[in-house]
């Protein structure tokens, strides 16, 4: 079950996007990775509107779907008739309270997980980056080309991966 687990995890981690300076999750997604249908699941989410305020659950404006649809390299999402909503990492937390399968606690777990992953990696980049600068400092310059390519390699792997989210204009 460890390896099904990692699998989940790394499923539900790809579909962690950016909107609204948030990591979110659409609907439709979790929906798949819960095994119900879309429907259902903003279904429940409508029946226990009180536990999703805007800030664990929100429906995407129009340029935010278009965007992160095109973002995410996905033509459509089921051709729907109503933009999709999303859900914070608050929100999917919750979502555990309304959908009380055996399944949805399972994938409700790696969800998390997944979350924490991202938060721990944006952390270290940090860290990283602040140590670099601080070791600088510390050899006056003498190292001056080491560090630029360390930044140079860091600044690459960052450019390389797709950005996410709605950027405004």
């Amino acid at each position: 079950m460890g390896m099904k687990n990692e699998t989940l995890s790394k499923t539900a981690e790809s579909h962690i996007y950016l909107v609204r300076k948030q990591r979110v999750m659409l609907d439709c997604d979790l929906a798949r990775l819960y095994g119900v249908r879309t429907k259902e699941l903003n279904k429940a989410v409508k029946r226990n509107a009180a536990r999703f305020p805007k800030d664990f659950a929100f429906r995407l404006a129009q340029d935010e779907a278009r965007n992160l649809r095109f973002q995410s390299g996905t033509s459509s999402w089921g051709g729907r008739r109503y933009l999709p909503f999303v859900f914070t990492e608050q929100g999917v937390a919750m979502l555990s309270s309304v959908l009380k399968s055996r399944r949805a606690i399972q994938v409700n777990v790696e969800i998390m997980r997944a979350f924490v992953r991202l938060r721990r990696l944006l952390v270290s980049n940090k860290e990283l980056a602040r140590r670099l600068d601080e070791l600088e400092r510390r050899h006056e310059g003498k190292f001056q080309v080491v560090f630029d390519a360390i930044r140079d390699l860091i600044g690459a792997e960052e450019r390389s991966k797709p950005r996410i989210g709605f950027k405004p204009g």
